[in-house]
């Protein structure tokens, strides 16, 4: 179906010749010029402060992202197999969000809407870069089931990403610069200020129990025995912004289950890591995308997670199977195993934070590109397939402009029990730049000795891409495989000895979490 043609009015010589100077200072001069010589909007007079050029650019992204969404939803019939229909389908779902975050950055910076919509540079950032992850995920998902000759609109559409790669710019040049309040003495505490109530709520798992909204058992002894059924309750409900509590009994619940991108403030409480467990064992060679083999997928503000463990057992030869992929903005995983073999946990977006969790996995198994702190955790390196080498991260960021990033904390990275008595049989490396601007940094870690000497590896083999633009990072590790003697000599490697770098990657700086992981209720450490 062809696009509606919008009729166009003359354009002001003034008005054009002005917003073409602006263009000129973004990375993508040409669509930023055409796109706002065709834009259906009423022309305004020209922006005067780079501020209001922000908006003027979200604006026009959201004009491009609309129609890529209705050309998308429209091509449904045109998806002749479980494969192409399988691709279309996620990207109809990250289309969607993507509208809806550059429509929630467009109404945060307003300075004339209420105080609870409005948002700061750095949560626009945030929205701005999921958005651009969107579109990145969607044509991947084609390349995952080999129908990237799958003429799907969304997958070709490289102008929309760099309208939003102009907006990152232009933003990020507004963002204020972070007081330096890591230096400051932090520690692990519980806020004073949360109410009692709210409190017990969120850290005694006996308070959740008892206060919960629903309640989930295999034997029948609760409101529901599948936790999807019990999601879609929470889902149906009038108000988003009171906390759900749904709590899991013991028990192992074979279901893949998702929180959709417009159900906030779930939490999901189970009796333990080690007697809550949802499995399920979906993979890309079985026919879904990465994004769709999920067990448990989490959209939508504020999900907590917690006492509960997630497998894929799909296995290490079925390839790409996840066990846990989080876009959930402000996100807690609390004591959460969550085990497979190769992309095991995917940090798909925004702002995410790991406490006391356990993951295990081989081949790029903590990947994706939301900006996540993982603090107090264990990441149990496992064996992989003969000839194969273990890569623990692979980070996404592919705009220098995204706020986004891994941080690993005061955690411990470890040979699991299968791959101990081989650890010599198997190289492991901490990551490798899974797109251009990758960033990863482990601060104050134990490292054991399943480490590679080298530290870092290649995207491929012999490969050069991104070790200049990459930011990969050490600062003050311990252990057996910590020295950074034998490390890659790449010009994106950091052996950071200062504090106040490393300080740039902590709870307080990288998830800004000091302004909303205190209302979780849940233990953390802002600064080093």
């Amino acid at each position: 179906m062809s696009t509606p043609v919008h009729r166009l009015t003359p354009r002001p010589a003034h008005l054009l010749t002005s917003l073409a100077w602006w263009c000129d200072k973004t990375p993508h001069p040409e669509p930023c010029k055409y796109y706002f010589k065709k834009s259906p909007r009423p022309h305004k007079p020209p922006p005067r402060f780079r501020s209001e050029f922000r908006r003027r650019l979200v604006e026009l992204a959201l004009d491009h992202a609309e129609t890529t969404q209705s050309q998308t939803v429209r091509f449904g019939p045109s998806c002749t197999n479980k494969r192409s229909r399988a691709a279309w389908s996620d990207c109809v779902k990250l289309y969607d969000d993507t509208v809806v975050q550059l429509n929630r950055t467009l109404r945060g910076l307003d300075s004339t809407a209420p105080a609870d919509v409005r948002c700061t540079d750095f949560d626009a950032q945030t929205w701005l870069s999921t958005a651009q992850t969107n579109i990145d995920t969607c044509r991947l998902g084609s390349e995952d089931l080999n129908v990237s000759d799958f003429v799907l609109p969304a997958i070709s559409n490289k102008n929309l990403s760099d309208l939003i790669s102009n907006c990152l710019a232009v933003n990020g040049a507004l963002m204020k610069q972070h007081s330096n309040r890591t230096t400051a003495n932090y520690r692990e505490h519980f806020p004073s200020w949360i109410s009692r109530h709210e409190r017990r709520l969120l850290l005694s798992t006996s308070m959740a129990r008892a206060m919960a909204n629903l309640v989930v058992a295999r034997d029948g002894s609760g409101h529901f025995r599948s936790i999807q059924a019990a999601i879609n309750v929470a889902a149906r409900r009038r108000s988003m912004a009171k906390r759900f509590v749904i709590y899991i009994k013991k028990g192992v619940y074979r279901e893949n289950i998702e929180v959709g991108n417009d159900n906030d403030n779930v939490m999901l409480v189970g009796d333990g890591a080690r007697t809550t467990i949802v499995t399920s064992g979906r993979s890309v060679r079985n026919g879904y995308t990465t994004y769709n083999s999920a067990t448990g997928g989490f959209g939508g503000l504020r999900v907590i997670a917690k006492d509960m463990t997630f497998i894929n057992t799909a296995g290490p030869l079925r390839g790409q199977a996840v066990a846990v992929r989080s876009s959930s903005d402000l996100a807690v995983f609390y004591r959460v195993g969550i085990h497979g073999y190769q992309d095991t946990l995917y940090i798909h977006s925004q702002r995410q934070f790991f406490r006391e969790c356990y993951i295990s996995g081989t081949i790029d198994f903590i990947f994706g590109n939301a900006a996540v702190v993982f603090q107090n955790c264990m990441i149990l390196v496992r064996r992989p397939l003969r000839g194969q080498a273990n890569v623990i991260t692979a980070q996404a960021r592919g705009d220098p402009f995204q706020n986004t990033g891994i941080t690993i904390h005061s955690s411990r990275i470890m040979a699991a029990s299968d791959l101990r008595p081989v650890v010599r049989a198997y190289k492991t490396y901490f990551g490798r730049p899974w797109q251009a601007y990758s960033r990863v940094t482990i601060l104050k870690s134990y490292i054991d000795n399943c480490i590679s000497p080298l530290g870092w590896s290649p995207w491929l083999r012999g490969s050069n891409f991104a070790l200049d633009t990459v930011f990969y990072g050490e600062y003050k590790n311990f252990g057996p495989g910590s020295s950074t003697r034998w490390r890659v000599r790449w010009k994106g490697f950091h052996d950071i000895t200062s504090p106040v770098v490393a300080s740039r990657f902590t709870v307080g700086s990288l998830i800004a979490g000091g302004s909303w992981l205190a209302a979780t209720g849940v233990p953390f450490k802002s600064g080093l």
